[in-house]
C-alpha cells in the first residue's frame, strides 16, 4: 500500500509520517494489490485534531474520519475503524462483488458476532414537492432529522440536504 500523507494547518513530521503508516499498514493483509493508496489528511479545528482517511479501490472507496485532542489517538482510532468496515463488510463484498473487486483478500475470518446481520426494517414514501434550499433547511429542522430529501424548484433535480459534524449544510444534487 502507497500512502499520501499531508496536513491540512499542521506540519506532518517524519514521527507522525511513520506512526499513520504503520497504523494503517495493518490494513494491508485485506488488500491483494499493492497499487492502493490511502490518502490521509491530518487537519486541526480548535484543540481538536482530526484524521480522515479515504482509500479508493476500482470500485468503491473506503473512508473513515476520526477526531480527537490527540493525533495518535485519532490515528488509532481511524484505522480500527476502516478496519472494522472491511471486517463487517466481507460478507457483503464477497457476495455481491467478489468477481469484481480483485484488490481485496477475502481469506481472513470474522468473528460470529461482527457477521453483518443489518436489513431493512422501514420503507417510507414521500412527497416531492418543489422547494428551494431555505425551506429544505426550515423542513429538516422541524422535522429534527438530520438530512432531508426534496426536489429543487428552480433545478428540478432531486438533492440531499444534510447537516454536517461541524454545524453546517451538505447538499447533494442528482444529475
Amino acid at each position: 500500500m502507497k500512502y499520501n500523507i499531508r496536513g491540512d494547518k499542521m506540519i506532518i513530521t517524519d514521527a507522525i509520517k511513520d506512526y499513520a503508516e504503520t497504523k494503517l499498514g495493518k490494513l494491508e493483509k485485506y488488500f491483494k494489490d499493492d497499487d492502493i493508496t490511502a490518502n490521509v489528511l491530518a487537519k486541526v479545528r480548535g484543540k481538536s485534531q482530526i484524521v480522515e482517511v479515504t482509500i479508493p479501490t476500482s470500485k468503491f472507496i473506503l473512508r473513515s474520519e476520526e477526531e480527537n485532542e490527540d493525533l495518535y489517538a485519532a490515528i488509532d482510532l481511524v484505522s480500527d475503524k476502516l478496519e472494522r468496515q472491511i471486517r463487517k463488510n466481507k460478507t457483503r463484498l464477497n457476495r455481491n462483488i467478489k468477481d469484481s473487486v480483485k484488490e481485496f483478500n477475502f481469506d481472513f475470518d470474522i468473528k460470529d458476532e461482527e457477521e453483518s446481520k443489518e436489513k431493512i426494517v422501514k420503507r417510507k414514501n414521500i412527497e416531492m414537492k418543489p422547494m428551494d434550499e431555505e425551506e429544505a433547511i426550515l423542513e429538516m429542522e422541524l422535522l429534527g432529522h438530520s438530512f432531508f430529501v426534496y426536489k429543487d424548484m428552480d433545478t428540478d433535480k432531486i438533492c440531499v440536504l444534510y447537516k454536517r459534524k461541524d454545524g453546517d449544510y451538505g447538499l447533494i444534487e442528482t444529475k
